[in-house]
């Protein structure tokens, strides 16, 4: 059984301490072409800057901020001193299998070669990879920024469609996961409900305790302590 939901939680620590081109420290600027992803703030302070065809916005963060964002939304968390986030992700397993897509500039974007290649984190100098794909990120999403400021969202909608060329191979990989975590966990619960109302609580028999372990690992807006939902320890089974 996955996570509640079909979905995925891990905990954020908002990338400090690099300041990036505009004089700000946090993540990498991206959008999630399938899913869509809660922030639940529960230490420091920050910003989420976002951009959609509605135009930018900047929301303020504190302990206690819950805010969503849909594909299509293009988010960069900021962070303005300590900021810690519970990530909730829809669609367990697609933003791990390559859901999201980072803000390159266009020319990266429209080739699959070029962003690959910009995208992909060595297994050495971790770090400094992680640091030069927030920067060109933030340099792509700068540019988007600026043209929506002034009234023009082509840029946008040229990144949008970018954005699902490089993605479409993968679609049909992330049908088959889909339909093994989330599709399977709505199909369990109607036949739960099938079952009460009959009066059968056979179901309830067979009830167990799940663990999933933090993983560390590099993020793309930060240092991710995440979970393996989708293979827990079961306790009682």
């Amino acid at each position: 059984m996955t996570f509640p939901g079909g979905t995925s939680v891990s905990r954020l620590s908002v990338y400090s301490g690099s300041p990036c081109a505009d004089g700000l420290e946090g993540g990498t600027p991206h959008l999630h072409t399938a899913s869509t992803e809660a922030y639940v703030v529960v230490g420091g302070r920050g910003t989420l800057q976002t951009l959609d065809v509605n135009g930018l916005r900047e929301s303020p963060l504190s302990a206690g901020t819950t805010v969503w964002f849909t594909p299509g939304t293009i988010h960069r968390a900021v962070n303005l001193g300590g900021l810690e986030v519970v990530v909730v992700m829809s669609n367990a397993g697609l933003p791990e299998a390559g859901d999201a897509v980072m803000t390159f500039p266009p020319e990266v974007v429209a080739d699959q070669d070029r962003y690959q290649q910009a995208a992909a984190l060595p297994a050495e100098g971790v770090e400094e990879a992680v640091r030069r794909r927030r920067e060109l990120a933030v340099e792509g999403f700068l540019r988007l920024a600026d043209a929506a400021r002034q009234g023009d969202l082509d840029p946008l909608q040229r990144f949008y469609d970018s954005a699902v060329a490089l993605v479409r191979p993968k679609a049909a990989a992330w049908r088959a996961i889909w339909e093994d975590t989330v599709a399977r966990e709505t199909g369990r619960t109607a036949g739960i409900l099938d079952a009460l109302e009959r009066g059968d609580g056979a179901h309830l028999r067979g009830s167990a305790l799940m663990e999933s372990p933090p993983e560390e690992r590099w993020g793309m807006c930060g240092h991710l302590r995440a979970h393996d939902v989708a293979h827990p320890v079961v306790h009682t089974p």
